[in-house]
């Protein structure tokens, strides 16, 4: 298994931000590696360490060092602790320090790991891995038992991507658990799961999880570059490996997914991504990823095909809405009060009629305030909560309108572009309306729909100037590729969506076979003797 290392900085940069010691051997001295190892991790009072003697092993001396909190005691007990104090010489007699290891290591460890370690280097990132370090006078080396079992969350329904069709199973905070979802619902030989460690100081684990064939070879050498590459005191979170390994730049749009649910993982990862898990948070990532794959959900695939085309193109209108109706309102209501209906124009100018600022000073008003209300209602406790924001959003919009700072159709604006804002099913991409929003808010105020234009052509060519691992991130619009357009705008059936979407594709483009489309058992019988080659006997 690939292991992250961290790698030495080039000549005349700044430093590394954490010296790392040289690796030290162990010394044949009990006494004095565990006084090294004390000095290392200092005196915590969660660290165990335990001597005992063997007297049936010529007075072999042992010690035992494990983290309470990170190993299961009863493990610890019944596979290390009470199989070495009952452990007797053999009939030969009184055996050396080096055979009582070898006898210890092969028979008398009942647990699934156990690792060898000549190093402190080798040994502590076990040890903080929930490993028991067995450590013995006169050898330099010494055995780590994998007795893990920290306490960790149960499984339970994703809290940011729920479906009333489908699993209601989510990523808990645990990488192994991770891994064990997503082997459940891809259970063949080619799924490949390779671990690093990332984080000096946290030491993080982090699964790439890929099937070999389907996934691109340059995609995966690039990831593997980008996180190789990554030296940093701590990840934390799976933001802080979607930071380092992105592309794009300077841009408000995501390039890389973020998933709760392992089964769009799993579904991303049969189209051709690789997915990265990372140990401590419940949410994983996807790349390479488009610009369009930020609009599908994973019940998208759980109800019939007619319906999950219609709430698509929903999300896509609620999109533009969401960007351009308070942008809209603006510079219809400054610049172009003549495309306005008579009747429409004379209700708006009567609303505005007592408002004393411009509609941008009221649009941005609104804005901020849902945006308050909004967090506000993330941070407050779960049982009061809701209930402060929509008191909050009724009584101060209410109230805006009857103390005449903003109009009643201002609200209504601001009201249907935050709803449109939470139809969209990625947070990510979400989010970057909301920025993008208040620049086409500033546009508008000043150069009306003229502005508003150009702004969206300036948008488009950045969009189409974005890669996500050396994907475009329009494809596969631009470059057009109609073929792969069954999954992009609405979807097909599934009987008819037999290639793979594009996006650099390992040698497998086909994941399902010709001709699915269900029919009678008459017109299949006729159909394959159709396709059948009719072959004459030439006797």
């Amino acid at each position: 298994m690939p292991t992250h290392l961290q790698q030495g900085r080039k000549k005349g940069t700044d430093p590394a931000p954490t010296s790392v010691p040289a690796p030290q051997p162990l010394h044949p001295s009990l006494d004095i590696t565990l006084q090294e190892i004390t000095k290392r991790i200092g005196q915590s009072s969660d660290v165990v360490f335990r001597r005992f003697t063997n007297e049936s092993l010529s007075s072999l001396s042992l010690a035992f060092i494990y983290i309470d909190g990170l190993v299961n005691a009863d493990a610890v007990n019944q596979t290390v602790l009470q199989p070495l104090m009952e452990m007797v010489a053999p009939k030969s007699g009184a055996i050396s320090a080096k055979d009582a290891f070898s006898l210890i290591k092969d028979q008398m460890l009942p647990v699934g790991g156990v690792k060898e370690g000549k190093t402190l280097e080798s040994l502590l990132p076990m040890l903080f891995d929930g490993y028991t370090l067995i450590l013995f006078e006169g050898l330099q080396v010494a055995l780590a038992a994998d007795t893990s079992g920290w306490e960790k969350r149960s499984i339970n329904e994703p809290t940011s991507q729920g479906v009333i069709r489908g699993p209601k199973e989510g990523f808990t905070e645990s990488l192994r658990t991770g891994t064990s979802m997503l082997r459940r619902r891809l259970k063949t030989s080619d799924l490949r799961i390779e671990e690093y460690k990332i984080g000096q100081r946290t030491q993080t684990g982090v699964a790439l999880v890929y099937l070999e064939g389907i996934a691109s070879e340059q995609v995966l050498a690039e990831i593997r570059r980008r996180l190789n590459a990554i030296e940093t005191d701590s990840i934390l979170e799976s933001n802080y490996i979607e930071e380092f390994i992105q592309d794009g730049g300077l841009t408000p749009f995501p390039t890389i997914q973020n998933t709760e649910r392992p089964d769009a993982l799993a579904g991303g990862i049969l189209e051709g991504q690789v997915g990265i898990i990372i140990d401590g948070t419940p949410f994983a990532l996807l790349a390479p990823s488009t610009f369009f794959n930020f609009f599908q959900s994973s019940e998208d695939y759980y109800q019939r095909f007619d319906i999950s085309s219609f709430l698509r193109l929903i999300r896509y209108g609620a999109f533009f809405v969401s960007m351009l109706l308070p942008a809209l309102y603006i510079a219809v209501t400054t610049f172009h009060q003549e495309m306005l209906p008579t009747t429409l124009l004379i209700s708006l100018a009567a609303q505005r009629e007592g408002v004393p600022f411009p509609a941008l000073a009221e649009a941005l008003l609104m804005e901020v305030t849902f945006d308050v209300l909004r967090e506000a209602g993330v941070r407050m406790p779960r049982t009061i909560g809701p209930a402060i924001s929509i008191v909050g959003a009724l009584v101060l919009g209410q109230a805006a309108v009857q103390a005449g700072l903003v109009s009643a159709a201002m609200v209504i604006v601001v009201s249907f572009t935050a709803i449109s804002n939470f139809v969209i099913p990625s947070l990510a991409i979400a989010n970057s309306i909301r920025l993008i929003r208040f620049v086409m808010m500033l546009i508008a105020a000043t150069l009306g729909l003229f502005g508003i234009m150009s702004f969206l052509m300036v948008l488009l060519i950045h969009l189409a100037g974005l890669r996500s691992f050396g994907v475009p991130y329009l494809s596969p619009v631009a470059p057009m590729t109609p073929r792969y357009l069954k999954d992009i705008f609405i979807r097909v059936p599934l009987w008819s969506m037999t290639m793979r979407p594009k996006t650099n594709l390992g040698k497998e483009t086909r994941r399902q076979g010709p001709d699915q489309k269900p029919q009678p058992q008459e017109e299949a019988q006729n159909n394959q003797q159709t396709r059948q080659p009719q072959e004459e006997d030439p006797a």
